[in-house]
């Protein structure tokens, strides 16, 4: 697509000897563009760096809001006539690299020009030129010669060759080189002629350049003569040239920029020097006196240098956005130019102009980031800047994860920037305090920390570079519901039920250091159920989690404590404690066949006392089931050294539960128990004489509540849980079975096993079967007999004799050569 230009697309103007085109950044942001030049036959040159620098073309960003294109009035492709140069540039617009659909805009303009002095140096940013005035050139005969054996290398050629042939030598230290028009072009260098002047052009790259020092200043330099042949003549024109590549300085946040006079680079063989003129001014625009005193400039031509000061943040500069290694900063940079004309005895009027784009040193910026929070909307606001306005935000890292802008609007996060009048900006951050990636901490009674973290990625405009910062905020908020709870006990539990609050979420339930688990629960004997909205616990009285505090006649008081702790660092946070007191009748069963079941508690106050210890009178009689907190004896009334007492309706059994420290015969710890048998019992009936009948005893039916359970190890304390069937065994391995007698409880029933067998499917009536217990007793046919377990009293089984405990070798049935599947 083809276009004019449109108004204020770009505009044109004539400065110095430049035609300077300006392009506005607001239409190509975020696209490429290529420049190219047009010549007088209508070709395109499209500039790449290489081209441009040797032609006499600069681009640059002269700052975020524009493009600077700028050619020399002897360009490659501009046309001189009558002191008006004209050109013709092409620029392409696409939103592809590759150029592909690209808007083309055509873009001419004639910039007068004169008059011309002798002899014109330019310093560009990017090539050197000098172009001369063809009538100082001299006849063979009446040559000066201050390089006399220049003619040496380029007479025989120059002699042999076609009309218009140029050639040029260059001056190295070690040697002189010539080179044809052709030759030096391909090496990069410019040289063009028109009807009165001879230029050549050097970019900063090529080889034949030297540095050379003049007043500590360092330049870049080029000696070189020109030679062109027309008729019976050869013409030699001095074309050196040098340009100043340092002599800036930065003191007391002042720019110093020195550029000494009359170099000998420029000046060989000449004498009389006379300055005609010194001016300066920013982007090609001469500032007056005036302009430069407002701004605080100052200009000075001394005796052999010329000096300008710039204050950092002058007028005429701009700041732009910078980074260095990963940091954010800021660098002021002017584009400032000098021209200095004088005279002398050797070419009469000379002027050198100067192009100077100068950034200060790098100079980190610090970023206030301000947190406003909105409490009662439940907002963080967070305030990031100041920043220039080339700077873009374009993602947030949340949780590990980058997004765009527009995307972390979706996750809760809405940014906008606010711009100020002296080109600076900020950016907002608003989020909710339950948008993702918000970490919320509960810290004192009543107050939680809700902490937001998370990383801001920026470009910079047009350098594309780009710097993080990350950003870590607190708002406290007095939100805080802590967990609270109620608990109760009935006659063989604790129960403990807890209402969550809203920062208990990642707590865990302790008890004595017990993490509670629903996995382990039916191990340790307790009972643990969360919904979201409360925690139930329920413990029973004989369990290792609980702690006993005293044991009276009244009763046993205990205790338990439940502590809340943090998920990950496991400090304490919140203790709930119930204590309560349990009959003493849950410590002793005194059974009609005179049997004592008697179970001893461990006292808080008695931390180091060993239950595995405890005795009876008889030291011989130690318990037959410990814990970490009980010790449970079963015995006989008349063994163990228990002590009786008779009156006229009973019989008092005693004995006593001790503990002895290693080396002491005072027991420090003694518990007294008593069952109480009645002998006598007195009624008064109605008395009535009838025939007396034999006694007889008659059978009863009645139903019995029984279950059956498959236990994991010969401990039978783990049953298999129904998820877990079927299970899977293999040949000769144990199968540990325990029958209980459920209903009814009445202590004086005592559970017998008649006739067990074994089928191959559910059904009890199926064939084949395999008897397991035959009237009561083990199948003798059986090789891997069935074994029979003793039932002991604990806190599970409160009557042994309504249990039954048994072991089965697994086995498979045969029919004939083929086994049974089971």
């Amino acid at each position: 697509t083809w276009t004019q230009v449109a108004s204020g697309l770009m505009t044109s103007e004539c400065l110095k000897n430049f035609l300077h085109l300006t392009l506005s950044m607001e239409h190509f942001k975020d696209k490429y563009l290529s420049f190219s030049a047009v010549d007088r036959s209508g070709i395109t040159w499209e500039l790449d760096e290489a081209l441009a620098s040797q032609c006499g073309y600069s681009i640059t960003y002269s700052s975020r809001t524009s493009i600077v294109f700028r050619a020399s009035a002897l360009s490659c492709h501009s046309h001189l006539e009558k002191d008006v140069f004209t050109l013709t540039i092409q620029i392409k617009v696409s939103h592809a690299s590759d150029m592909k659909n690209a808007t083309t805009h055509l873009k001419s303009a004639s910039c007068p020009y004169g008059p011309w002095s002798p002899r014109e140096l330019v310093c560009e940013t990017n090539y050197m030129e000098v172009s001369v005035q063809r009538d100082v050139l001299q006849t063979e005969k009446d040559i000066i010669l201050n390089e006399p054996e220049d003619w040496i290398l380029p007479y025989p050629e120059a002699k042999e060759g076609e009309a218009s042939v140029w050639q040029i030598v260059f001056h190295q230290p070690e040697e002189k080189r010539a080179l044809l028009v052709s030759d030096a072009w391909r090496a990069g260098y410019g040289l063009n002629t028109t009807e009165t002047r001879i230029l050549l052009r050097v970019p900063y790259n090529t080889a034949q350049i030297q540095l050379v020092k003049a007043q500590g200043i360092t330049f870049s330099a080029v000696r070189s003569s020109t030679f062109y042949k027309q008729q019976w003549m050869i013409l030699m024109v001095d074309t050196a040239l040098a340009c100043p590549v340092d002599g800036v300085n930065y003191i007391n946040k002042t720019i110093i920029w020195t550029v000494p006079k009359y170099s000998q680079a420029l000046c060989a063989g000449a004498t009389g020097f006379k300055d005609v003129l010194v001016e300066a001014g920013v982007n090609l625009r001469k500032l007056s006196a005036e302009e430069m005193a407002f701004r605080k400039y100052v200009l000075s031509n001394d005796l052999n240098t010329i000096t300008m000061k710039i204050p950092i943040g002058a007028e005429g500069g701009s700041y732009k956005t910078s980074v260095s290694s990963g940091k954010h900063g800021t660098i002021y940079s002017i584009n400032l130019f000098l021209e200095h004309q004088w005279e002398d005895n050797k070419w009469g009027l000379t002027k050198y102009t100067i192009i100077k784009e100068i950034e200060t040193p790098f100079e980190q910026a610090e970023l206030a980031v301000t947190n406003n929070s909105n409490l009662s909307a439940r907002l963080m606001n967070v305030t990031v800047g100041m920043f220039l306005l080339d700077v873009e935000l374009v993602n947030l890292t949340i949780e590990g994860t980058a997004v765009t802008v527009p995307e972390a609007t979706q996750h809760g996060y809405l940014t906008y920037e606010i711009q100020y009048p002296n080109g600076s900006k900020i950016y907002v951050i608003q989020v909710s305090f339950d948008a993702p990636g918000i970490k919320k901490e509960y810290v004192t009674d009543d107050t939680r920390e809700y902490t937001l973290n998370f990383t801001l990625k920026f470009i910079i405009l047009p350098t594309s570079d780009t710097f993080a910062v990350p950003i870590v905020t607190v708002s406290a908020v007095k939100d805080a519901v802590l967990p609270s709870a109620r608990g109760y006990c009935d006659e063989d539990d604790f129960h403990l039920i807890v209402t969550h609050g809203n920062v208990d979420q990642n707590w865990l339930p302790f008890i004595s250091d017990q993490l509670l688990m629903p996995e382990i629960a039916q191990k340790y004997n307790y009972s643990l159920n969360d919904n979201g909205t409360h925690l139930t616990i329920s413990v029973p009285f004989l369990s290792s989690l609980v702690d006993y505090k005293d044991i009276h006649i009244s009763g046993v008081m205990a205790s338990l404590h439940l502590t809340l702790k943090d998920g990950i660092t496991l400090a304490n946070k919140k203790d709930f404690s119930i204590s309560c007191r349990f009959p003493p009748s849950e410590l002793i069963q005194c059974l009609p066949n005179g049997t004592v079941v008697i179970t001893a508690i461990k006292l808080v106050r008695l931390a180091d006392l060993d239950t595995s210890l405890l005795v009876l009178r008889d030291k011989q009689c130690k318990p037959s089931l410990v814990t970490k907190k009980t010790a449970t004896f079963k015995f006989n009334v008349n063994t163990c050294g228990t002590s009786r007492k008779f009156n006229s309706r009973s019989i008092t059994y005693e004995n006593d539960v001790l503990y002895f420290r290693p080396g002491n015969d005072i027991p420090v710890y003694q518990l007294k128990f008593i069952c109480v048998y009645t002998i006598k019992h007195s009624a008064e009936v109605k008395y009535e004489n009838k025939k007396n009948f034999p006694s007889s005893i008659k059978p009863g039916f009645g139903s019995l509540d029984l279950s059956l359970k498959l236990f994991k190890e010969k401990s039978y304390s783990e049953p298999y849980r129904e998820l877990e069937y079927p299970v899977v065994k293999y040949l000769r391995e144990a199968l540990y079975f325990e029958v209980e007698l459920l209903q009814p409880a009445d202590p004086r029933l005592e559970l017998n096993l008649e006739d067990c067998w074994a089928t191959n499917s559910r059904s009890q009536d199926s064939l084949p079967q395999w008897p397991i217990f035959i009237n009561g007793c083990e199948n003798s046919e059986d090789s891997y007999k069935t074994v029979s377990h003793e039932v002991n009293y604990s806190h599970r089984v409160k009557f042994p004799q309504h249990f039954k405990r048994f072991e089965v070798t697994v086995f498979t049935f045969v029919q004939g050569t083929t086994l049974l599947q089971m």
